[in-house]
């Protein structure tokens, strides 16, 4: 009996856990249909959007095709036209050429009739005093010798106005025959290349038309003729238009007839003067010419035959009436700005800009009518003309970017997303090297000084959940780098030494992370070290209002070693459950909104930006607004330098597309429309140019002191230029926080990239130091940095720039010392010699290369290392100097990742006596 009811309650428990497991897959198979029609309507939709920009694309070709077949039966049109008048005009001159000739010919003759006559009765008078017999005989000889010798007249041929009609016929009809033929290949070789049958393309057939000679009137003679057409529309007929309208391809008319009435003159009673034409109507007015219609206040416009002519009536006005506007009484006026132009506010208030300029004298405000007034003025000036005004402003673009992403998701369409884990902590308590340990890579040893210069983001996969980390640098410079990092994080890890304990950079973090809410877990690092005290890092915390779990609080302390990975797992263990416990979700389908974390000028690149996605998906190709800046995803590069096409929430990648470096810590947006970006951009930059304000003042490092002691000294001036933009906020944060009531430390300009000669022309107008950070300047900003004697300093670790002007404002730098550039190197080979070590075989490009110098070697214009000489040599041979021109061999000390392609510049430091 027992056993049976343990059967029974085991049976029970299975169909239980089989219907648990069958609630569950139906829930599974409610959640992918759901998906797949979500899916289905989201591929339905991109099909009849691309249907529809297909056919808009066919119907814009089809039209540019319609258009430019019209162009070229248009340009062939007029081209034959062409030809018939000139072959018709150059008829005409042959004929007159012939004409002339036969007229010349005539004259000719005629004279020498005139000739022969006179000789004939000069001789006649001779002969009258010879005998007569003789006379008789002579008359007789002449007669019978002008009988023979009388010349034949020529028969001339003249051509009949009928034979050139018909030659000037057949020339044109020649000329059109060869357009036609022309017009003829040129579509049907068209129609090939559009894969139809060439023998199916016709031409209209001919239309008989008749063209008659007229002079110009150009020239005295009235020789000069051109050809027009009989049935041209200029030409009315019976007193009406010759052709209707046009017939457009539709079939449609392009315009309705016009039916035009004459209007006879008003009948003022006034007697006496004759009346013409007061009987007549339009209709009967046949014969009337363009003249008497002028007067009458008809006019005619005449067309060409392509062209609708037509009639229209011109009205007078009447003299009496008043040709000035009523003016309407304005009671309420709208204005969408609080910043409106006087042109535009007289606009709105009906009266003129010089008279609201008047009353604004009155009341002892001086503007002209291009300048501007705030709403409070205008709102005087409206009451003073008693009309009510009233601000009603439209939306900006920046709200309408708010209204596009600030809204609450569908929780359908929510899933899971990696939890965002941001490193904090005081500088050198192990933050970068416990990230190493995590994802088993080493980059502490490529920061400069093993100090974190900028925020690096990594993403690492555990157990088949992902976690994304950002590394926060812990020097004070960078404050807010830090602050940024906490406010876009989901967890805050703060790592302290344990063998340190709490420092002020630590507090800082706490601060941080527990203004932006997020959850927190401590790391207790170097938990190796015989001088760790775990017990006095959780009192140290109590004291900062922070109670770890064991005393009965709710942050998480973990033991963690970065040097021998104890603990390591404990923490990403706590890490997830804690994500977990936040229920982190995302929303994937929909634009992307996200954070910048970084951002840089790449030298083959361009600007570079790691940006990291908190909710959407980005993809290539989406438009991008941050900031001020605006531009397109051209290609994203994830943490492991692959080429992605899109990144999801949680994500970190570096994007390629924008036209300018952006801010680090601004918003990035991915929206449909590139006009929003740009405006959204534009309203941005007209507010911080409404804000930016500049002063000068010129000084350098090495006379700072003396000027303080004067007492001439109210303003330092400095440009930062660093490898990335974290680098130069935190520069700038640091340096302008050393302001003080005798020195203030203005920043005139900073920005991401190697210093050029634009930088050096803004430091020499306005009178700044250059300050650089990893970067170095270019050859022609060096040469005009030199010209112009602005001071250019460069730096590698931030804490010696803040240590060099703080020194050099409270007058601890003496001018004692000065750096004198020597000359540069290129580095063409490398070798590598026992007991010495690297040697670069380089050639001098500029100046000369000193053994007792110090060098510097740049990669890609980033300075790498800063050293000094070891050897110096020419072949085999020790010297002291190199100069430019010769090759040379060049050992650093302490430094051997030298490289083909490195630069070294040498310069020396000069003692000089104090001021």
């Amino acid at each position: 009996m027992e056993e049976k009811k343990v059967d029974i309650s085991r049976n029970i428990k299975k169909i239980k856990s089989l219907t648990a497991e069958l609630d569950a897959l139906k829930d599974k198979i409610k959640e992918l249909k759901s998906q797949s029609s979500a899916i289905s309507k989201k591929i339905t939709a991109k099909e009849r959007v691309f249907k529809e920009q297909e056919e808009a694309r066919l119907a814009a070709e089809e039209a540019e095709r319609r258009a430019a077949e019209e162009a070229a039966e248009a340009a062939i049109r007029a081209e034959i036209e062409a030809e018939v008048q000139a072959q018709l005009a150059a008829e005409e001159k042959r004929r007159l050429e012939e004409a002339e000739r036969e007229s010349a010919s005539e004259e000719k003759k005629q004279e020498e009739t005139e000739r022969n006559a006179q000789a004939e009765e000069a001789e006649n008078v001779a002969e009258e005093k010879k005998p007569i017999e003789k006379k008789s005989e002579k008359k007789s000889e002449e007669k019978s010798e002008d009988k023979s010798e009388k010349p034949v007249e020529k028969t001339v041929v003249k051509t009949t106005e009928e034979d050139r009609k018909k030659a000037e016929e057949a020339a044109r009809e020649r000329a059109f025959q060869a357009a036609r033929e022309k017009i003829l290949k040129k579509k049907r070789e068209e129609a090939i290349a559009r894969g139809e049958d060439p023998d199916k393309i016709q031409l209209a057939p001919k239309t008989t038309r008749v063209y008659e000679p007229k002079p110009t009137g150009r020239r005295a003679g009235g020789n000069e003729m051109v050809y027009v057409p009989k049935d041209r529309a200029r030409k009315p007929a019976d007193g009406k238009p010759a052709f209707g309208p046009r017939t457009q391809r539709n079939g449609q008319t392009s315009a309705k007839p016009v039916e035009v009435t004459y209007i006879p003159p008003k009948d003022t009673g006034k007697t006496g003067g004759k009346k013409r034409n007061s009987d007549k109507n339009y209709d009967d007015r046949k014969a009337i010419n363009k003249k008497s219609l002028i007067k009458t206040q008809v006019s005619i416009e005449d067309f060409d035959e392509n062209k609708t002519g037509y009639r229209k009536l011109r009205t007078k006005k009447d003299k009496k009436q008043d040709d000035t506007a009523q003016s309407v009484k304005i009671e309420k006026a709208v204005i969408n700005k609080e910043i409106i132009p006087l042109k535009e506010l007289s606009e709105k208030l009906g009266i003129s800009a010089i008279e609201i300029t008047k009353k604004l004298f009155k009341e002892g405000i001086m503007k002209t009518i291009n300048d501007s007034v705030d709403y409070d003025t205008a709102g005087v000036i409206a009451a003073d003309l008693g009309i009510e005004l009233e601000l009603k402003m439209d939306k900006t673009a920046e709200e309408v970017l708010s209204e596009t992403f600030d809204f609450k998701d569908d929780e359908t369409k929510l899933i899971k997303r990696a939890p965002v884990v941001t490193v904090m902590g005081h500088v050198d308590h192990g933050k970068t090297s416990l990230l190493d340990k995590i994802r088993s890579a080493n980059v502490t040893a490529s920061e400069a000084g093993g100090i974190t210069q900028h925020i690096g983001a990594y993403t690492v996969s555990i157990n088949g959940e992902k976690i994304t980390f950002l590394d926060t640098p812990g020097h004070a410079a960078f404050t807010a780098m830090r602050q940024r990092g906490a406010q876009i994080t989901d967890i805050a890890v703060i790592v302290i030494a344990a063998d340190d304990g709490i420092m002020p950079q630590t507090i800082e973090a706490i601060h941080h992370a527990q203004a932006a809410g997020v959850s927190i877990i401590v790391a207790a690092n170097k938990i190796d070290k015989p001088q760790a005290n775990i017990e006095r890092v959780k009192q140290q915390l109590a004291d900062q209002s922070v109670l770890v779990e064991e005393w009965g609080g709710d942050v998480a302390l973990v033991p963690v070693s970065a040097k021998t990975g104890e603990g390591i797992d404990s923490l990403l263990e706590t890490i997830l459950l804690t994500a977990d416990v936040k229920e982190l979700k995302a929303n994937p389908d929909r634009p992307a909104k996200g954070t910048i974390i970084e951002a840089k000028l790449d030298k083959g690149k361009g600007p570079m930006a790691t940006v990291l996605i908190e909710n959407g998906t980005l993809r290539i190709g989406d438009n991008l607004v941050a900031g001020t800046i605006t531009g397109r995803v051209r290609a994203m590069i994830d943490d492991k330098g692959r080429n992605v096409k899109e990144a999801g929430p949680s994500a970190a990648v570096s994007i390629l597309g924008l036209e300018e470096v952006p801010n680090a810590g601004d918003n990035i947006y991915a929206v449909e429309q590139d006009k929003l970006s740009k405006l959204v951009a534009e309203e941005r930059k007209n507010k911080e140019r409404e804000e930016m304000i500049k002063q000068s003042q010129k000084v350098t490092l090495d006379d700072l002191f003396s000027k303080i002691s004067d007492g001439n000294l109210k303003v330092f001036n400095i440009l930062i230029k660093a490898d990335v933009q974290g680098s130069v906020e935190a520069v700038r944060q640091s340096l302008t926080e050393l302001s003080n009531d005798e020195v203030k430390v203005n920043v005139v300009h900073s920005a991401v990239g190697a210093i050029n000669e634009t930088d050096v022309m803004l430091a020499d107008s306005s009178n700044a130091v250059i300050i650089g950070f990893n970067v170095r300047p270019d050859a022609n900003a060096k040469i005009l940095a030199e010209k112009s004697k602005v001071d250019v300093k460069l730096y590698r670790i931030i804490y010696e720039a803040i240590d060099d002007v703080e020194n050099a404002m409270k007058g601890l730098i003496a001018p004692k010392t000065q750096e004198i550039y020597m000359g540069k190197a290129e580095v063409r080979q490398t070798f590598k010699i026992t007991g010495v070590g690297m040697v670069a075989g380089s050639y001098v490009t500029e100046g000369k290369i000193v053994r007792n110098g110090k060098l510097r070697i740049y990669r890609e214009d980033v300075m790498i290392c800063e050293g000094n000489v070891n050897q110096l040599k020419r072949f085999k041979d020790d010297v002291k100097e190199v100069s430019q021109g010769f090759e040379c061999g060049i050992s650093i000390e302490n430094f051997n990742d030298i490289k083909i392609g490195d630069f070294i510049e040498c310069y020396i430091i000069e003692t000089k006596p104090a001021v």
